[in-house]
């Protein structure tokens, strides 16, 4: 930690509060990720529900700065591709 002073210790608590909420965040991008795969492998007709839902939180990820605009896009992207990719082939 940095030398002790009153505004280093808080700029380190004020980090350490940021970084717990951006983990929180991030881990929940990633579990819908996951969730988003493991129905559309499975041909489930919830997957595109899974989609929506796993879209809706790389956007909220996004818009609070957890991650950047066009990891989120090229996520969305692919993973659209990849609904489409098993839709065609059904």
């Amino acid at each position: 930690m940095a030398k002790k002073k009153s505004s280093a210790e808080k700029r380190h608590r004020k980090s350490e509060e940021r970084r717990l909420r951006n983990k929180s965040v991030k881990s929940s991008v990633r579990t819908s990720v996951k969730k988003f795969v493991s129905l559309a492998q499975k041909k489930d007709p919830n997957a595109e529900a899974a989609l929506k839902d796993m879209v809706k939180s790389l956007d909220t990820a996004a818009r609070k700065g957890v991650i950047k605009k066009n990891t989120a896009a090229r996520k969305k992207s692919r993973m659209q591709k990849y609904y489409n990719s098993l839709k065609a082939a059904q």
